[in-house]
């Protein structure tokens, strides 16, 4: 079986519930660890591992927070299958000390490293469009945002583009682009 076949397998039979709730938000879902948990019966089966490794990359502009890119990687020793996330840092969060602002930043861009390479739509889960009570604080003003990709995911898998709405301001180009998918 190729590493292809394999990746394919575990896409297919994968299975994990969000067990984790969030008491702010008041929804259910899935970490890191959870995501993990459920892949190692496929180790041994399948003959795989399953890795991730974490950088500090340049942000490229003094204003942006520094980002964290997180791979997760799938191999059967020969061959291997590598799938990325990268998320920012937010360096002004209340209530937070700094390793603990980067210990969020990693959960998270390793929960979406990996479900990029276990291909899990979360795109239902309340954490892909909860603003946490605050009303639209993050500007969406180009098709060609990171933040776009996602929205049009959401969109195309069902979202509704009135809840990225509340999460974004929308410039007319982002909202045409979305409302004609």
């Amino acid at each position: 079986m190729t590493i292809n076949q394999k990746l394919a397998t575990i896409q297919t039979k994968f299975k994990s519930k969000k067990s984790r709730f969030n008491s702010f938000g008041k929804y259910y879902f899935r970490s890191a660890e959870d995501i993990l948990e459920a892949t190692k019966p496929f180790l041994k089966e399948l003959g795989i591992t399953v890795t991730i490794n974490e950088e500090v990359v340049d942000s490229f502009a003094d204003k942006l927070p520094p980002m964290i890119k997180s791979t997760a990687t799938i191999s059967d020793g020969e061959n291997a299958i590598h799938a990325t996330a990268i998320v920012g840092v937010d360096l002004n969060q209340k209530g937070m000390q700094t390793p603990q602002q980067f210990g969020s930043a990693s959960s998270y861009g390793k929960k979406y490293a990996l479900g990029n390479l276990f291909l899990i739509d979360d795109t239902q889960d309340s954490d892909a469009t909860n603003n946490h009570g605050k009303g639209a604080t993050a500007t969406l003003t180009s098709t060609k945002d990171p933040a776009f990709a996602k929205a049009k995911d959401y969109v195309k898998s069902g979202g509704k583009l009135e809840a990225i709405k509340k999460k974004y301001k929308l410039s007319a180009e982002v909202e045409n682009a979305l409302t004609t998918l």
